[in-house]
């Protein structure tokens, strides 16, 4: 599994230094934010934020607890999840895609050889919604996949009220999705991502 903390511009502060108590011993404490890949452990904790978020607005989930699962296992570099003193407050999954566009197979398959990363789902925990959270974490994480030397581009599908919000973090919206989920149609966003040898002469990846 790949760790954000191993990137340099992603380290987050507490970890670029030891800590000491005023007695010169190390502190043993959880860090105050941490951002790193999710493993199938958080798959239960992931799924709890979602469900939340995800059934009142909607009615269903994007993942189910099985494709969470399911995609933690196959692809756990894919996703990244904001921790506050160990709990997780907001999280990313995704997933490796093959095609110019979504189609209903991306929802559930990840494709080894694929160049787009497919957000399947960015959710908030109810506690901490409305602190600008969603936007830090979806910055952070187009930053991390600059660094993955196979990711050109990311892929996102959204209902209508959520384009605004994708398009301040730099997406463009495609057109209608060809993906429909029950009586849900969606929008198709898209947001370059220039790779790794581009980023190696820019930003010390």
């Amino acid at each position: 599994m790949l760790a954000l903390s191993a990137l340099p511009f992603l380290k987050p502060p507490h970890l670029r230094s030891p800590r000491s108590s005023p007695g010169g011993q190390r502190r043993h404490t959880l860090p105050a934010s941490e951002f790193r890949c999710l493993s199938p452990e958080d798959a239960i904790s992931v799924f709890e934020i979602e469900r939340e978020a995800f059934i009142s607005v909607s009615g269903d989930c994007p993942l189910h607890l099985d494709e969470i699962r399911h995609f933690l296992n196959l692809c756990p570099e894919l996703s990244l999840g904001w921790f506050e003193e160990g709990r997780l407050v907001a999280f990313i999954i995704g997933s490796l895609w093959d095609q110019d566009r979504l189609s209903q197979e991306a929802l559930t398959l990840h494709k080894p050889q694929g160049t787009a990363v497919h957000i399947h789902v960015l959710a908030v925990h109810r506690t901490f919604r409305q602190q600008g959270k969603g936007s830090i974490l979806m910055w952070r994480y187009l930053q991390y996949l600059r660094c993955l030397p196979f990711a050109r581009r990311a892929l996102l599908m959204c209902e209508d009220f959520l384009v605004p919000f994708y398009q301040k973090c730099g997406f463009k919206a495609l057109g209608p999705c060809e993906v429909t989920v029950g009586e849900l149609a969606f929008i198709e966003m898209q947001h370059p991502v220039r790779g790794h040898a581009f980023m190696r002469r820019n930003s010390g990846c």
